[in-house]
C-alpha cells in the first residue's frame, strides 16, 4: 500500500489521480492533498476530497482560507454521512509554502499536479525528504533544472507528462548506449496547418478549444502556442540527460503515440494508447510496476489511421526558441517560462494578441541572455533563479503593457 500525497489535487491532474486511486485501494491511499483555494468552489472541493479520502493533511494556498477551509471541511463530512465525533479533522495548512510542507509528509509518493513555477520548492521539498516524485509540474524542472537534478537520487522523479512517461516507458526497451534519439511528439494543437497569417486574430476561446485533450487555461494555451512542446523538450533533456540535438518534435494529431525512442540499430520503440492521462498517472503512482486497467486500450478491430507530420517552426516559433533557452541553460529556461506564464495570463485576459505571446517570450529572452546575467552549472542558486523569474515576470508585463 502506497501512501500518497496530491499537491494540485483540484486540478485536471489532481481530480484524474483520485479517480486511478479510488478504483485501486488496495494499492493506494492518500494522506495528504493540496490546492490553491483561490475560489470558493476549490476550497469547497478541496475539503470534499479530503473528507473522501481520510487525508491527514490538506493544505490552502490562500493564506486567507484557512477558516473557510475548516468550515467547508466540517459541511463536507456532515454530506458525507459523519456523525459528530466520528470525523478526525485533518491537519491544516494554509500560506504560500503550504505545499511544500506537505510535499515533506510522511508518504511513499508525492504527486506535483501543480500548474507554473511555482511548483519547484515543493518539488525540492519532496526530493529532499526522499519521497517518490511523480512529476506533472515540468515547470518546476525546467526553472530549477540542476537545482533539481542535483539532490534528485536515480529513479527518483518519474515522469507523468504523457510524452515523458512515454519515453520513459520505451526507455525500457534498450541500454543507454543504445540510445539514438528522442522523438516527442505533438498534437498540433486547435491550429495545426494554419499560417503565421491566419493567427493574428485567433481568440482565446478558439486558443482554448484543443482537438484531444482536456487541460487547465494556461496548459492549453500552450499547447496552441506549441509552447507547451519546448517545455518539455527542455524537460526531455533534463530526465534522460539527451543532448538537444538528439531530441526531435514531430506533429502527431492523434495523440495515440506519445512519444518514440529511435536505437543505435534502426529501431524505433513508440508507446500507444488512447488520450487519457490517467495511464501515464497511474504508472507515476505505481512505478515501476503497472497498474492494470488504468485506460480502456486502443480499439484494434475499429479500422484507423495514424499521421505524422514535420513542426511549421514559422507558423510556431516557440519550439525554437524553448530549444534556444535550453541550449543556453542557466536561468535562461526560468526566464522563458516566467514571461511565458506572464504573457499567456496577458492573452487570456484580452491584453494581448495570440501572436505576441511568443514575440513577446522572445524579447524577454533576449535582453536577458545579452544582459550577462545568465547563471550558469555549479553556480546556479534558487536566489539566482528566483530572481530571474521575478525580473522576467516584471519586464513581460512592461513589454505586455499590464
Amino acid at each position: 500500500m502506497r501512501r500518497v500525497v496530491i499537491l494540485g489535487s483540484t486540478g485536471s491532474i489532481g481530480t484524474q489521480a483520485l479517480d486511478v486511486i479510488s478504483r485501486n485501494p488496495e494499492l493506494f491511499t492518500v494522506v495528504g492533498v493540496a490546492a490553491g483555494g483561490s475560489t470558493d468552489a476549490s476550497v469547497r472541493l478541496l475539503a470534499e476530497q479530503a473528507v473522501r479520502c481520510r487525508a491527514e493533511v490538506v493544505a490552502v494556498h490562500s493564506a486567507t482560507a484557512s477558516q473557510e477551509l475548516q468550515l467547508a471541511l466540517f459541511a463536507a463530512a456532515r454530506e458525507q454521512g459523519y456523525e459528530a465525533g466520528n470525523f478526525r479533522m485533518p491537519a491544516i495548512l494554509a500560506g504560500p509554502d503550504a505545499a511544500t510542507k506537505v510535499a515533506a509528509w510522511e508518504c511513499d509518493v508525492v504527486l506535483n499536479g501543480i500548474t507554473g513555477s511555482i511548483g519547484l520548492a515543493p518539488t525540492l521539498a519532496a526530493l529532499e525528504s526522499g519521497r517518490l516524485l511523480a512529476l506533472a509540474n515540468k515547470e518546476s524542472l525546467i526553472v530549477g533544472g540542476p537545482l533539481v537534478t542535483a539532490i534528485a537520487a536515480p529513479g527518483q522523479i518519474i515522469p507523468v507528462d504523457s510524452e515523458h512517461s512515454a519515453l520513459a516507458q520505451c526507455l525500457r526497451g534498450g541500454s543507454e548506449r543504445e540510445v539514438r534519439r528522442l522523438i516527442l511528439t505533438a498534437s498540433g494543437g486547435p491550429f495545426r496547418g494554419r499560417t503565421r497569417d491566419d493567427l493574428a486574430t485567433v481568440t482565446p476561446e478558439q486558443a482554448l478549444a484543443h482537438p484531444t485533450w482536456a487541460m487547465g487555461p494556461v496548459v492549453t494555451t500552450n499547447s496552441a502556442t506549441l509552447m507547451n512542446k519546448g517545455l518539455e523538450l527542455i524537460e526531455a533533456h533534463l530526465l534522460f540527460g539527451i543532448p538537444f540535438d538528439h531530441i526531435d518534435v514531430v506533429v502527431h494529431p492523434q495523440s495515440v503515440v506519445h512519444s518514440m525512442v529511435e536505437f543505435t540499430d534502426g529501431s524505433v520503440l513508440a508507446q500507444a494508447s488512447p488520450p487519457d492521462m490517467r495511464l501515464p498517472i497511474a504508472l507515476g503512482l505505481g512505478w515501476p510496476d503497472r497498474v492494470a486497467d488504468a485506460v480502456p486500450a486502443c480499439d484494434w478491430t475499429t479500422a484507423t489511421a495514424w499521421t505524422f507530420e514535420p513542426v511549421d517552426h514559422e507558423a510556431f516559433p516557440a519550439l525554437g526558441l524553448a530549444r534556444t533557452a535550453g541550449e543556453i541553460g542557466g536561468t535562461a529556461p526560468a526566464v522563458l517560462n516566467a514571461a511565458n506564464e506572464v504573457c499567456v495570463e496577458a492573452f487570456l485576459g484580452g491584453r494581448l494578441p495570440f501572436l505576441a505571446i511568443v514575440d513577446s517570450v522572445a524579447r524577454v529572452l533576449t535582453e536577458h541572455t545579452e544582459s550577462g546575467t545568465v547563471s550558469q552549472g555549479n553556480e546556479l542558486t534558487i536566489d539566482d533563479v528566483l530572481s530571474a523569474d521575478d525580473w522576467a515576470r516584471t519586464r513581460a508585463r512592461e513589454i505586455a503593457g499590464t
